[in-house]
């Protein structure tokens, strides 16, 4: 089965984003996967391949007009990885995780402190949040 186009005017459906949004985020999303944080590159070595109870995780995607860093489409589970900036846009963060929640979406919030220094920890956490 052949699947339908989105048009431009059409809504993004909840796990992905419009035409006209992953136009402009295309770019955002493929320098962030070229370019990850030392936090985000150590997260992604135990999220990738299936690890975590055989979920399929995918990093730097987008997700209506954002791109989270983490997201298991199947459990939709976001997880987030703030580093220093997010210490200066506290208001957008709030209203990125309202709009992601509003969509169904639960999101999980890691330091790059606590990931470098409790990886253990972390994907404990993200273990519990997938069952």
């Amino acid at each position: 089965m052949k699947a339908q186009a989105m048009s431009d005017d059409e809504p993004a459906r909840p796990y992905n984003s419009s035409p006209k949004q992953w136009r402009k985020l295309k770019g955002v999303a493929q320098e962030m996967r070229r370019e990850p944080t030392p936090a985000e590159k150590t997260l992604w070595q135990h999220l990738r391949n299936r690890q975590p109870r055989g979920e399929r995780f995918r990093r730097q995607h987008t997700i209506g007009p954002f791109v989270v860093d983490f997201v298991c489409l199947n459990k939709r589970l976001i997880i987030e990885v703030d580093g220093e900036i997010h210490r200066q846009q506290i208001d957008y963060d709030e209203q990125r995780q309202h709009w992601l929640e509003a969509n169904e979406f639960r999101v999980l919030r890691f330091t790059n402190e606590q990931i470098i220094q409790s990886i253990d920890a972390v994907v404990d956490a993200i273990m519990a949040a997938l069952e």
